[in-house]
């Protein structure tokens, strides 16, 4: 991965912000910043989030969250529904964004995945489109955020278990839909997003 860190280091004194659970119809979105000061091995194995193993995301988060500077910031359910997924991801970057700098860490510009700049932040940034692939900061903090959003769902899963949310995180997968049809919404499903799938009652 040092094509990751060097990608990075040719962008300056940035900062990688990316999130996770824009898709699920229940739980929150996440979103994580990280600044990397130095190389250490273990950035080899980082990857996107999304093709490591559950196992290897989580050895991971504890080395990011030791040797570098992170922030995470979360979006709720309720914010989800209020003002649409997209502007609770940008709130949850903002948030993120000021979760890192209240250690005072000095950063030029963030490099923020995907197409879309973050709304309401004023301080330089640079959209990159499949940047977990591209900068080592981006696909470190995608790993910081699957994690927390994963364990925040895992506590969900403890609170009802018979919706199965270690099984599913909250995503629409077969087991959760029918769930959902059987059992009803609970209050960590994002209401708007289940109009399709429980139409009758959504419309009441």
């Amino acid at each position: 991965m040092r094509e990751l860190y060097d990608f990075d280091i040719e962008k300056g004194n940035i900062v990688g912000v990316d999130e996770a659970g824009r898709g699920p119809l229940a739980g929150p979105v996440v979103a994580a910043a990280v600044k990397i000061n130095e190389y250490h091995d273990f950035f080899e194995d980082i990857n996107d989030s999304k093709k490591l193993s559950e196992k290897k995301r989580e050895i991971l988060f504890d080395k990011i969250i030791t040797h570098c500077h992170v922030g995470v910031g979360i979006s709720t359910v309720e914010e989800i529904d209020e003002v649409n997924i997209l502007n609770a991801t940008f709130l949850a970057m903002n948030r993120a964004l000021e979760d890192i700098e209240k250690d005072e860490i000095k950063f030029e510009k963030v490099l923020v995945d995907g197409n879309k700049l973050i709304k309401g932040y004023e301080g330089k940034q640079e959209a990159i489109v499949k940047g977990d692939a591209k900068s080592l900061s981006i696909a470190a903090a995608s790993i910081i955020a699957k994690v927390t959003r994963d364990r925040i769902m895992l506590i969900n899963a403890e609170k009802y278990p018979e919706y199965h949310f270690e099984k599913h995180k909250g995503y629409g997968t077969k087991l959760h839909r029918e769930i959902l049809l059987e059992k009803g919404a609970l209050p960590i499903h994002r209401k708007t997003f289940l109009k399709k799938i429980l139409k009758k009652e959504t419309d009441e």
